[in-house]
């Protein structure tokens, strides 16, 4: 295998997902408030203050909601490319860094027939094209990390899995656990020693982020999603709600290496976030339609090159099931309509909204719904949300008709403040406050 040869599909996979990232932004879909939150964090970060982010509430620091210092990165290329874009280029380029070394070790154990089967099916793995379709989140950095550590622990290089797995400490909260599974499945490898460190060290580390870092810079001083694991109704009970649904889900993330990855140790790394995800009171958890299965997508295809060689005789099973499972997520897929001429368009709605944004000046305080979020925060620093405004008294206020049926100036009136409509096309509606 020439060595350019991994960096070749690394560069046609980012591409994919950048298009269909960039095009879903065109056409202004409506997917969450997730790019306008992390955008305002970054935008913080560039300027080296502190991650301030207006759209969780007043004064909201983003380190007391999730514990993600890791986005920092992000603010040199955003100190180039000042967009909500940049962040979703972002994403898709730590997917892509992944496919080389996962790549590489498929063809170095396989084979170049087996090895780029599996590369091709990682690269096009179903976690990823659903992540990069609702917009950037911080699991994104737990791709190439993961894949990183999983390489190591298949080529035996247990330090470097040590290594390699301590930044998931700075991705997200929640990998304080999925740390002490790597530790766990050292353990299970015969490395007794680390496994029992790292796997203390990860749940040492999940307390302190969740009951002293998070609080330290949440507004209520404490972390506010403790009540999700099993919610009002009870673990049991939360864990068998829509049960089809959550085995859908472990299956469709096993089959798609043929099941294979279950004879790997490297899969009990998959578990951690598996299991809150089924514990957990939000519905969004349960599926494969979010950015959720993003980080178990390099855990189960590394689980799964390394059982394939340990146990040739799975080969052609796991391929033909695995390869079956690809396709069937992949049609009608983000990735596949990227065929359709539709996809390419963008809404006609767009200048619009960028004359509704134009009408509000950029030091203004604005209020906001998620259908014009996303698209202002870039330009606008005061930007909330409707939902977490809290007393503050916007200057503008920005609504999506199609989103916020309410008339804004009625909306203003609860702020105890009188507003007018300066500006009302296509459905996007600025008020603006004249006493």
């Amino acid at each position: 295998m020439k060595r350019w040869m991994p960096w070749a599909w690394a560069a046609i996979v980012g591409l994919l997902y950048s298009l269909v990232t960039l095009l879903s932004w065109r056409r202004l879909t409506v997917n969450s408030w997730d790019n306008g939150i992390f955008e305002q964090a970054v935008k913080a970060y560039s300027r080296l203050e502190a991650p301030i982010v207006p759209i969780k509430g007043p004064g909201y620091n983003i380190l007391g909601d999730h514990w993600s210092p890791i986005d920092a990165l992000i603010a040199p290329a955003y100190w180039l490319f000042p967009y909500g874009q940049t962040l979703l280029v972002f994403q898709a380029l730590l997917i892509a860094v992944s496919v080389v070394p996962i790549t590489r070790l498929a063809v170095e154990r396989l084979g170049n027939r087996l090895g780029w089967t599996i590369a091709l099916m990682y690269g096009l793995a179903f976690g990823f094209g659903s992540a990069v379709v609702v917009d950037f989140h911080e699991y994104a950095w737990g791709v190439p990390i993961l894949a990183m550590a999983g390489v190591a622990f298949v080529e035996q290089r247990y330090s470097a899995v040590v290594w390699w797995s301590l930044p998931l400490l700075l991705v997200k909260e929640d990998m304080g656990v999925t740390v002490a599974a790597v530790g766990v499945a050292l353990w299970l490898a015969g490395q007794r020693r680390r496994g029992l460190l790292l796997a203390g060290g990860g749940m040492v580390a999940l307390v302190l982020v969740v009951w002293v870092l998070i609080p330290a810079f949440n507004t209520g001083g404490g972390y506010d999603y403790t009540g999700n694991l099993g919610g009002d109704a009870g673990v049991w009970e939360t864990l068998t709600t829509e049960a089809d649904r959550k085995l859908i889900t472990l299956l469709l993330t096993f089959g798609i290496t043929g099941f294979a990855a279950l004879w790997s140790p490297w899969a009990v790394v998959a578990a951690p976030t598996l299991l809150w995800r089924f514990l957990g009171d939000v519905d969004y958890y349960w599926g494969t339609e979010w950015h959720y299965s993003m980080v178990l997508m390099p855990i189960v295809f590394v689980a799964m090159i390394d059982a394939l060689e340990r146990r040739p005789r799975l080969e052609f099973p796991a391929i033909v099931l695995g390869a079956a499972v690809t396709g069937y997520m992949l049609a009608g897929g983000p990735v596949v309509k990227l065929l359709e001429p539709e996809t390419w368009q963008e809404s006609p709605r767009r200048p619009a909204l960028q004359a509704a944004i134009d009408a509000v000046p950029e030091d203004a305080v604005v209020e906001t719904d998620i259908g014009v979020l996303k698209y202002i925060t870039g330009s606008h620093d005061d930007v909330y949300w409707i939902g977490t405004i809290g007393d503050v008294v916007p200057d503008y206020l920005i609504f999506d008709r199609g989103v916020t049926p309410q008339d804004p100036v009625e909306h203003g009136a609860e702020h105890g403040a009188r507003y007018e409509v300066v500006f009302d096309r296509d459905g996007y509606v600025v008020a603006r406050k004249v006493g």
